[in-house]
């Protein structure tokens, strides 16, 4: 899963900071390359996460917000049925 990974969950948390960024932004304060942004960066591309858009030499990469709202929706499902799932096994040992 795109979101399953550390080094991309950072990467959206500093685009959901604002405006739109370029990979060498990206890479600024990191232990990354700027090859390794961009494999993280398609990835979450590929998912519909985030947006690319050429500005000149440089691409600029943006949140899609209506993919956060999906992912959210997804994992407020998954939450419940964990929440489900663990209630089920505490009355079945509590018997």
């Amino acid at each position: 899963m795109a979101l399953g990974d550390t080094t991309r969950l950072s990467l959206l948390s500093r685009l959901c900071e604002g405006r739109p960024l370029s990979i060498s932004q990206l890479t600024e304060g990191t232990r990354l390359t700027r090859q390794g942004v961009t494999k993280h960066l398609a990835i979450l591309e590929r998912a519909h996460i985030v947006a690319k858009r050429r500005v000149g030499r440089e691409s600029q990469y943006s949140v899609r917000p209506e993919s956060l709202s999906e992912a959210s929706d997804y994992l407020s499902r998954a939450s419940r049925q964990w929440d489900q799932a663990i209630a089920r096994l505490e009355r079945l040992l509590e018997e």
